[in-house]
């Protein structure tokens, strides 16, 4: 497995699946069972606090423009100011991605230190798109039909439905997902059925391990 340590006997479980289709709802049923959560969503966040070195290279790059009035960096301003620019983009994630891959192997050393036989969940949004499937033992990817997707996207992030189908297609499709996937949760029938399909996984994983 590259760039990760010794794991002893740990598992790591990669979630992903489409923009709003309930990762974290899946994320935490399975907390509930016992699996700590690294959330690459969280890591990209702490690794560009203000004055550490992935904001001063942004603020280098993208300048002032791209801050807050408390310094914090304007995620949604940067986010526009990437999204069709691949250079940029590309830029962009040089910066962040190796810092959040630096805390990532970090966390799971910690894990493995105090639970070495540890079921983890790396909640991952673009876990192909980054091609990061070689940092995971296991993938389970969230279903839940594009038109649902859509207007939970529209409702979540209050933007119309041409700016949530744009956001779609800069995603691999969910059906390119769940033939890459190891195990595949349908989430559009509630969370009750939800959670059945999240024990079920639990008890595979328990066997896997």
């Amino acid at each position: 497995m590259t760039n990760l340590p010794d794991l002893a006997d740990i598992l790591i479980l990669g979630i992903t699946g489409g923009i709003a289709s309930g990762k974290s709802t899946v994320a935490e049923m399975m907390r509930e069972f016992g699996a700590p959560v690294i959330d690459f969503d969280l890591l990209a966040r702490e690794v560009v606090e203000p004055e550490k070195p992935a904001w001063k290279d942004i603020v280098a790059y993208f300048g002032a423009r791209v801050l807050r009035k408390n310094s914090s960096l304007d995620r949604k301003k940067l986010s526009r100011m990437v999204f069709q620019d691949p250079e940029k983009r590309k830029k962009l994630e040089s910066i962040t991605h190796p810092r959040i891959m630096d805390l990532y192997v970090s966390r799971i050393r910690k894990i493995a230190r105090s639970d070495p036989g540890a079921i983890v969940q790396a909640v991952i949004p673009l876990l192909f798109e980054a091609h990061l499937e070689d940092v995971v033992h296991k993938i389970l990817v969230v279903y839940i039909p594009r038109e649902m997707q859509v207007e939970r996207l529209m409702k979540r992030d209050t933007i119309s439905r041409e700016q949530a189908e744009i956001i779609l297609k800069t995603q691999l499709s969910i059906d390119a997902k769940m033939k890459n996937a190891d195990f595949v949760i349908r989430n559009e029938k509630g969370l009750e059925e939800t959670r059945k399909q999240v024990r079920n996984i639990w008890e595979a994983l328990q066997k896997l391990r």
